[in-house]
């Protein structure tokens, strides 16, 4: 063994876990000329380690969209306490990103990687009053204080049928259907197109499962919600995966399901056509958040 082998610092894999506001950020992943969250992370681990690694996280947020509890990991030479860490990054980062936690775990341990599960919130504010509100009654108003973080739908919802629409996703499917097939005309504005279209009338003939579009769904449920003394309808759903743009685009459709466009019975149709335009329209970002990310427990 070198001699200098024992005066060099062995390196450390770190975990940490992240909330933020994806309000101002181009998403998670590092572009070019733009503010991203994974880019504010590494500025703030060279600032306070003199290292760069580019952290890699459980998953890509695209632009606008938030986490309660996102993951990532690095490896860094220099020794740090993790409870200096934590406190030197959220010290350091800006107000719209905190570190929740930090430690250090095995060495092949990779935030996304190793992820056995995830789970994603939506959240909808209905602006306009439900088919059993009191019309005479005032309409109920977003604030701008909850804008940001809600998707405020302007159209009467049927709760129980977005309930039974929810529960067509369970298990393991081939959701090619709901996977961003172009990432500009994916990230479109539900709101703007939505109120006169035609329920689309696709080719359901059943192709061959790509296996790199098959993801499990373990639970997939609404829930209402106070939040602000406002009511919010709360899409939760836990899977092995999802592609780009999936949750956006189940919740697209369960919208449509929920304002009478479609049908629940029609969402297994959707999946056998293996089509993005079989399936409803993606729902924007600002309402979607990385809630949660599971790993084996051998960290």
């Amino acid at each position: 063994m070198n001699a200098d082998s024992h005066d060099r610092p062995q390196e450390q894999n770190w975990k940490l876990t992240l909330a933020y506001d994806g309000t101002g950020f181009r998403g998670w992943q590092v572009q070019p000329g733009e503010v991203t969250v994974q880019g504010e992370l590494q500025a703030a681990l060279g600032r306070i380690a003199g290292e760069t690694p580019l952290p890699q996280g459980s998953g890509r947020t695209d632009a606008g969209v938030h986490a309660l509890a996102q993951v990532a990991s690095f490896v860094l030479h220099v020794r740090i306490p993790a409870s200096n860490l934590l406190l030197a990054l959220n010290r350091t980062l800006p107000s719209s990103i905190r570190v929740l936690e930090a430690r250090t775990v095995r060495s092949t341990f990779h935030a996304r990687h190793s992820a056995v599960a995830k789970t994603y919130e939506y959240r909808v504010f209905q602006e306009k009053p439900s088919p059993w509100t009191d019309k005479r009654a005032p309409c109920r108003i977003c604030l701008p204080f909850l804008a940001p973080y809600v998707y405020n739908f302007p159209w009467p919802l049927e709760f129980d049928l977005m309930q039974e629409a929810a529960t067509a996703f369970l298990g393991e499917n081939d959701f090619l259907s709901f996977a961003a097939s172009d990432p500009d005309l994916a990230a479109r504005n539900l709101s703007k197109e939505i109120a006169a279209r035609p329920l689309p009338r696709p080719d359901f003939s059943i192709e061959p499962p790509a296996s790199l579009t098959v993801r499990r769904i373990f639970s997939s449920a609404w829930e209402k919600r106070e939040q602000d003394g406002e009511t919010l309808f709360v899409y939760r759903v836990r899977g092995s995966g999802f592609l780009h743009h999936m949750v956006r685009n189940l919740v697209g459709t369960m919208l449509d399901v929920g304002r009478g466009q479609f049908r629940a019975s029609q969402i297994p149709g959707m999946i056998a056509a293996r089509s993005r335009a079989a399936a409803g329209p993606t729902a924007p970002a600002r309402g979607l958040f990385l809630h949660s990310v599971e790993y084996d427990g051998a960290e």
